[in-house]
């Protein structure tokens, strides 16, 4: 899948806007898992779980193996990855507070260094106050 590609990009936005393929391809995230290990952590039927299964196998999202008398399905992490990126451009906000939180480390160093120089004396946290000494 390409970022420059839109359709293939949609087609895997749009196999991810299901809430029960987003929670099947969580699971494929730990390990591989047959159709009916899947199925058994659904309450709907074993035919509508094939049926997302087949949705997220023909966007690619996942492949499927046969084992035996048994089908296991893992996921492809890759084909997540050109969605990812293109949201990525979107999330300014982690960039920001990393940025900010930076800033705030730097000021932070800044205002102890420059404490340090002047000594206590200059500290308004720990300035003598004249008006404290009348007891």
């Amino acid at each position: 899948m390409s970022e420059d590609d839109p359709d293939e990009l949609s087609e895997v936005a749009d196999a991810i806007a299901d809430p029960v393929r987003r929670e099947i391809l969580t699971m494929l995230h730990h390990a591989p898992l047959t159709a009916g290990d899947i199925a058994a952590r659904f309450s709907i039927s074993r035919p509508a779980v094939s049926r997302h299964l087949r949705v997220l196998r023909e966007s690619g999202l996942v492949r499927d193996e046969q084992i035996g008398r048994h089908r296991r399905y893992s996921l492809v992490r890759s084909r997540l990855g050109d969605l990812a990126a293109w949201l990525a451009v979107f999330d300014t906000g982690r960039l920001d507070w990393s940025r900010r939180l930076a800033a705030l480390e730097t000021e932070v160093h800044r205002t102890r260094r420059d404490r340090a120089r002047s000594g206590p004396a200059h500290d308004p946290h720990t300035a003598h106050h004249p008006e404290e000494d009348t007891a």
